[in-house]
């Protein structure tokens, strides 16, 4: 199996990355089987992850799937116990899971929306994280990439939960990287701006919203899945062996930070 792979960067590791049937995590997870890993997929609905596991393998990457609802304790068990039935133990984690069912001014937003959003998107990835540390520290190292928002620092308008919810994930990046440095694991986090996929349609489907958008980008055009999946397979990597706790806008120079 090695000699089938070597020289790809992430040759034999085994990578989960969930919500990976469309979009970012689509292309997450094809970029990491590309350069050499064995690829859990899931989503939670059975078609999704039949059609993913066809159309990855039929390009010959090692990649399985499985059906995960992150917000249930049982699916995200049977995730972690399923790389490990069938590849032997966890290298990478991605978490790419999130929902967003609202939209309007944060004064207005219910419990049950605050709490599906923060369950899904918060807490669940920290829940994941805890059930797929003993498995890297029994490999001797590890690599986990939270998937955030540029929403995380620049807000976005009309999704308050939303983009708090994605704030919390650059704090949970940061503690969970100094806790888990320790034990030779490293935690990073995505933040991509406006990326084509459905799940973003809304803020940009008509050409009035997409030209406002590219009057705020440095590189004027709206990004696409895949340009987000270089730099989770490098962070992936042993190039990134010195990169802990850092999050990375992928935004087509949007502000964002200093």
């Amino acid at each position: 199996m090695r000699s089938a792979q070597a020289g790809r960067s992430l040759a034999d590791t085994v990578a989960l990355v969930t919500a990976s049937t469309e979009g970012i995590g689509l292309a997450i997870a094809r970029r990491l089987a590309q350069d050499g890993a064995h690829v859990l997929v899931s989503s939670r609905k059975q078609a999704n992850v039949d059609r993913t596991v066809a159309e990855l393998q039929a390009e010959k990457l090692s990649v399985s799937g499985l059906v995960c609802h992150v917000g249930k304790a049982e699916d995200r068990q049977r995730l972690v116990d399923t790389a490990l039935e069938r590849y032997g133990g966890i290298d990478i984690l991605v978490t790419n899971a999130a929902v967003n069912p609202f939209f309007g001014s944060i004064l207005d937003v219910p419990e049950n929306v605050w709490d599906k959003i923060l369950d899904i998107n918060v807490k669940a990835t920290a829940l994941l994280v805890n059930l797929v540390v003993p498995h890297m520290e029994k490999r001797g190292s590890g690599s986990i990439v939270i998937v955030s928002s540029i929403a995380g620092y620049t807000p976005l308008p009309g999704l308050g939960p939303y983009n708090v919810s994605k704030t919390a994930l650059l704090g949970l990046t940061h503690n969970l990287a100094i806790e888990l440095a320790s034990r030779n694991i490293r935690v990073n986090c995505l933040a991509p701006g406006l990326i084509r996929t459905k799940f973003s349609s809304a803020l940009w489907q008509d050409e009035n919203s997409e030209a406002r958008i590219l009057e705020a980008l440095r590189i004027k055009r709206i990004g696409v899945p895949s340009d987000c999946s270089g730099i989770v397979s490098f962070l992936c990597s042993a190039d990134a062996d010195y990169i802990t706790g850092e999050t990375f806008v992928v935004a087509g120079g949007a502000p964002s930070r200093l």
